[in-house]
C-alpha cells in the first residue's frame, strides 16, 4: 500500500480545494426545498464551480467497469446510499438528500465533502438518522492523531451506530485524496481498534460513513452507479476531508456554512 504523505505546500493546496468544495454546499443549501429537481441542483453546482474557477471531479468520472458518471455532484435521496444521479425528479417535503461534491482546483487539488439536507419537515426517524450519522462521522474524526490506527476510526463509528440501532454500509469507504481523486488508504467505517494503517502527519483522507435505519445490505441500480438499501430503508452520509497533523488532525472541508461542530469534538479540532 502506497500512501502519499503531503508536505506543507501540498496541504495548503488541499486547504483551498476543500474550502471551495464546502462553499459549493453553502451555495446550494438555500435551494434545497420541495419542488426543486436534483438536475437543477446539479446545474447550480456546475455554475458555481465555474465562478470559483474549479471544475467537478465527478462529471465524466469513469473507474474501470463503470459508465462515465453524468453529474457534477451526487444527489442521493432517502433510500439511496450513494452515487445518486441528478434527474428531473422533484424533491418533496419529508425527503432527505445527501449532496456529495468534489471539486478540482486549477492546480490539480481535489476537495471532497458531503452533507445531508432535510427537505421541509421530516419524520422523526429521518431527522434522527441524519443527526446520528453526523455525530458518528465526528466520533471517527476525533480518533485521528499520529500513532492511532485506521481501525480506531472505524471502530468508533461502528460502535456508536450499532449502539443506536443503525447499520453501517461496508462496501464503500473513505479514501486518501490529493491530486488524485481516490488514493490509498481505504478508510473503513467499521473495524477493531489498533488495527490497520498507523496514522502519521501529512496523511489526507476522507471520513464518510453511510448509515442505514434498516439492514446494511445494498444493491446497485441498472444505471451502474446508484446504490440503494436492499430493504429500501433510509440511508444517510456525511463526509469531511481531514489531514493528520503533528498534534492530531485538521478538518479541511469546513466553511462559513458548515453545520456546527459537535461539542464533544470542539476541543480536539486544530485551530
Amino acid at each position: 500500500m502506497s500512501i502519499t504523505i503531503k508536505n506543507e505546500s501540498d496541504i495548503a493546496g488541499m486547504r483551498v480545494a476543500c474550502r471551495l468544495a464546502a462553499e459549493v454546499l453553502d451555495h446550494l443549501a438555500p435551494h434545497i426545498k420541495p419542488g426543486v429537481t436534483t438536475l437543477e441542483i446539479d446545474r447550480l453546482a456546475a455554475d458555481y464551480m465555474a465562478q470559483q474557477g474549479t471544475r467537478s471531479a465527478t462529471i465524466g468520472y469513469q473507474p474501470p467497469g463503470y459508465p462515465p458518471y453524468p453529474g457534477h455532484l451526487c444527489t442521493s435521496v432517502n433510500h439511496v446510499v450513494c452515487h445518486g444521479i441528478p434527474s428531473e425528479k422533484k424533491l418533496k417535503k419529508g425527503d432527505i438528500i445527501n449532496l456529495d461534491v468534489t471539486v478540482i482546483t486549477q492546480d490539480g487539488w481535489h476537495g471532497d465533502t458531503s452533507r445531508m439536507f432535510e427537505v421541509g419537515k421530516c419524520s422523526i426517524a429521518a431527522t434522527r438518522l441524519c443527526a446520528l450519522t453526523y455525530e458518528a462521522m465526528w466520533l471517527g474524526i476525533t480518533q485521528i492523531r499520529p500513532g492511532a490506527h485506521l481501525g480506531d476510526i472505524g471502530h468508533a463509528i461502528q460502535q456508536f451506530a450499532e449502539g443506536h440501532g443503525l447499520s453501517v454500509v461496508r462496501e464503500f469507504c473513505g479514501h486518501g485524496i490529493g491530486q488524485v481523486f481516490h488514493e490509498e488508504p481505504q478508510v473503513l467505517h467499521y473495524g477493531s481498534p489498533g488495527t490497520g494503517v498507523k496514522l502519521e502527519p501529512g496523511m489526507i483522507f476522507t471520513v464518510e460513513p453511510m448509515l442505514n435505519t434498516g439492514r446494511r445490505e445494498i444493491r446497485e441500480m441498472p444505471d451502474g452507479w446508484t446504490i440503494v438499501t436492499k430493504d429500501r430503508s433510509l440511508s444517510a452520509q456525511w463526509e469531511h476531508t481531514v489531514v493528520v497533523t503533528p498534534g492530531g488532525y485538521e478538518v479541511l472541508t469546513l466553511s462559513a456554512g458548515s453545520p456546527a461542530i459537535p461539542e464533544f469534538a470542539q476541543a480536539t479540532v486544530d485551530a
